[in-house]
């Protein structure tokens, strides 16, 4: 599997973030299969945002869940994250994973500034 994000890098506060995730090799609906998004902040340790399990069922991080949604575009086998409401606290590198955490894209960064 290669999971590979894609994003705008750079967003103003109150912008709304969309963020892709491009699964190669694999189906994104295949049985018992689900896919994570995480982050981590500048100095600052990893945070589990959300995942989305292959029967479409979503789980979000207690501290994000207002602001966050996590779908599928399965027809292009894509995973979609987006952040309402986005402050400067938001900035992190964003990583899609598959649901075990074996298989990581490389991130990418969201830079959230005025």
């Amino acid at each position: 599997l290669q999971l590979q994000e894609s994003g705008p890098g750079l967003m103003k506060p109150s912008q709304t973030l969309s963020l892709t995730c491009t699964v190669f090799g694999g189906s994104i609906t295949a049985k018992y299969m689900a896919w994570t998004w995480i982050r981590q902040a500048p100095g600052k340790g990893l945070e589990w945002i959300g995942y989305i399990d292959y029967s479409g069922n979503t789980y979000y991080s207690p501290s994000l869940m207002s602001r966050t949604s996590i779908s599928t575009d399965t027809s292009n086998n894509r995973v979609s994250l987006q952040v309402n409401s986005v402050t400067p606290e938001d900035t992190a590198v964003y990583y899609c994973a598959e649901g075990g955490m074996e298989y990581w894209g490389k991130g990418t960064l969201i830079t959230v500034s005025s």
